[in-house]
């Protein structure tokens, strides 16, 4: 099981100088992937529900200044020689087919196939009214439409595609990237999301806490990766072609202890229960799990990093 750690975007960690020694910290740590998160523009006023917070509310702390995802996931790259890259998520309407299609490729090339792009459809109406981006209501067919064309170009030696959103023929795209094929890993919950990853994904990749499709506890999580089991077959796939990853936003003694089933909440309470968590999870046959780690300065994060494997990843 690969263990991952969130790359902050912005703040005090986020400078050139904590981010450096984030990264080459954490690798030394043995950690096996970053993730890198992915906003814009922050509008003023935000009507949309965001997914992650009971009362639907963007938290204050995540409307500050941000890096762009994608130049900040190169920057990291160069920086370091094993570590893996993980977009969580990237909002893929929000950018154009196939210049995003062209940057992914190149990155995965220069950080010598390290790459992982996790994917979204997104959440926020008046980022996409501010980008410009396609209409809100036909994301989810944007971001279909998007990945089958980037794997045409990452694919095919003379790339064709003829969709409603993206249309090519008679261009050529090289270099192609170095991991083939690239994994997708499709984030989020919801039926739609799971539906998407069983036609497209190389992997499901959701966060535990969704008020409206919560994964906070073993058995709610299993029913899930049943009912995407069940999705993939009816799609013609094999359900082992599709990898199991899942984000942790909070975890340890601040976390209630039960989940809203009743059942024990992952990934609360002590280092013997996480470690055991951990224990469950890989049984199910997840294949990556990462977590933030508290700190206010790079120094701060990685003891939190290096006491949490010496606690905890020891014990699983």
């Amino acid at each position: 099981m690969q263990i991952g750690f969130n790359a902050p975007s912005g703040g005090p960690l986020a400078t050139p100088e904590a981010l450096t020694q984030l990264a080459q910290g954490a690798e030394a740590l043995g950690f096996h992937y970053a993730t890198f998160s992915d906003h814009v523009v922050i509008p003023k006023d935000i009507q949309a529900k965001y997914p992650y917070t009971d009362t639907g509310e963007f938290p204050a702390s995540s409307r500050g200044e941000r890096h762009e995802q994608l130049t900040q996931v190169m920057f990291v790259a160069a920086r370091t020689e094993r570590l893996r890259l993980v977009t969580s998520v990237m909002v893929v309407p929000h950018r154009p087919a196939l210049l995003t299609a062209k940057i992914v490729s190149t990155i995965d090339v220069l950080s010598g196939g390290r790459l992982t792009l996790g994917i979204g459809a997104g959440w926020l109406r008046e980022e996409f009214e501010a980008l410009q981006a396609p209409d809100f209501a036909a994301r989810g067919r944007v971001t279909d439409e998007y990945i089958l064309a980037a794997r045409a170009l990452w694919t095919q030696e003379e790339p064709r595609f003829e969709g409603e959103f993206v249309r090519f023929a008679e261009i050529g795209f090289a270099p192609k990237p170095v991991q083939d094929p690239l994994p997708i890993w499709v984030g989020g919950e919801s039926g739609p999301a799971l539906r998407r990853t069983a036609r497209l994904g190389d992997g499901w990749y959701p966060i535990g806490t969704n008020p409206s499709h919560p994964l906070d506890s073993l058995p709610r999580y299993r029913a899930a990766i049943e009912k995407l089991h069940g999705l993939t077959r009816a799609a013609g796939r094999d359900p082992a072609a599709i990898a199991l990853a899942y984000r942790v936003q909070k975890f340890g003694a601040e976390v209630p202890a039960r989940a809203g089933d009743g059942e024990r909440r992952l990934f609360s309470g002590q280092p013997g229960e996480i470690a055991a968590d951990l224990r469950a999870l890989r049984a199910l046959g997840v294949a990556a799990i990462d977590f933030t780690f508290p700190g206010e300065t790079a120094e701060g994060a990685l003891d939190a990093m290096r006491a949490f494997r010496d606690t905890i990843l020891s014990k699983a």
